[in-house]
């Protein structure tokens, strides 16, 4: 089968590579598409500790299932997506249904072959049956808007807090809509990409902020009495964002950090012992919040107008991963087509 092998930083090479064949309770998914997140973007970088060459990325895929291994249910045939965080089944926070921080936890795509091919295998308990209605490309969409759901879920923002969040990437603009589904009106968004910021506001977002012509403090004080947002999303993950983050909070309020692009980055930790600000970091999402980011999707609650989102052959991939981290415009998300 044909899959995109990461060799090394910046460096994608298509292959002819032997197709998976599926374990005991395992189906082997024929890959409609497999979308570029924003974490393997550091990896493409050679930034990811996690993500060695040789490599085959991708764990935001749908497909149809065409082969079964043994124990399994599934039969051939259905459409489906899958979320690709497998976990041990049977530790302290997998009993407790918090999967995500599972010690022995892998991931499609980077601790084991991922969607960037023809076929990928994925254990059956983890597979999830698409709708009728829903396509293959939103299907796509289901792994970061389940982040996204996790995000909002952690925060538990009542309708009139202020809500800021940093970044316009696809982690960001999910924030951004399943905050409003939820009831989070005033989202305030920030971003230097003027085309990202266009895309927040067509859907829905109280303002659209750019630090490089915008006072954004001045603008979330304006709009809080002076107090600042009651929670921040820094959906990037550099110290820039985060230190931004911090400023943007008001005293008691809460930062929630979720970018993986910088390692280390020093804080004002004096101001946030003063203000009592609280600090999460918010990893992934349950199992339950993946099954229902399938269903916010099916039911038109979250997603991407097609004009946002580009399909392009594996072939391309190696551009794509380039070209998001140069030069991304008003480009949300990509979508790489196996066949």
């Amino acid at each position: 089968m044909k899959a995109l092998i990461y060799e090394g930083p910046r460096t994608m090479t298509l292959r002819e590579v032997a197709p998976p064949h599926p374990d005991p309770g395992e189906v082997v998914v024929e890959v409609a598409y497999s979308g570029i997140c924003g974490s393997e973007l550091s990896g493409f970088m050679g930034q990811s500790s996690i993500r060695k060459p040789p490599l085959i990325f991708g764990h935001e895929f749908s497909g149809r299932i065409v082969d079964t291994g043994p124990g399994t249910t599934l039969a051939k045939g259905p459409r489906v997506t899958a979320n690709p965080l497998i976990s041990c089944g049977h530790c302290t926070f997998c009993r407790a249904g918090e999967e995500q921080l599972c010690a022995n936890r892998r991931l499609l795509g980077a601790t084991r072959a991922g969607s960037n091919a023809v076929y990928v295998a994925v254990p059956e308990d983890r597979v999830v049956l698409l709708p009728d209605a829903l396509s293959f490309e939103q299907a796509t969409l289901a792994e970061p808007i389940a982040y996204a759901v996790h995000v909002i879920e952690m925060l538990a923002l009542k309708s009139e807090e202020v809500l800021a969040v940093i970044g316009m990437g696809p982690i960001g603009l999910f924030v951004l809509q399943v905050a409003l589904h939820y009831g989070t009106t005033n989202v305030y968004v920030v971003d230097t990409n003027p085309e990202r910021l266009a895309i927040a506001q067509v859907l829905g977002a109280a303002a659209a902020l750019n630090p490089l012509h915008d006072n954004v403090a001045q603008v979330i004080a304006d709009a809080t009495g002076g107090l600042g947002a009651h929670a921040v999303v820094d959906a990037v993950g550099s110290t820039a964002t985060r230190q931004s983050a911090v400023s943007l909070a008001r005293s008691r309020g809460t930062v929630i950090f979720s970018g993986l692009h910088t390692a280390e980055t020093r804080l004002p930790v004096n101001d946030m012992v003063r203000n009592e600000i609280v600090t999460r970091g918010a990893f992934a999402y349950h199992d339950d919040q993946f099954r229902r980011s399938v269903d916010l999707i099916a039911q038109g609650a979250v997603g991407l107008e097609d004009h946002w989102i580009v399909k392009a052959p594996l072939s391309e991939g190696g551009h794509w991963y380039e070209q998001l981290i140069t030069n991304p415009g008003g480009i949300a998300k990509v979508l790489l087509a196996p066949r």
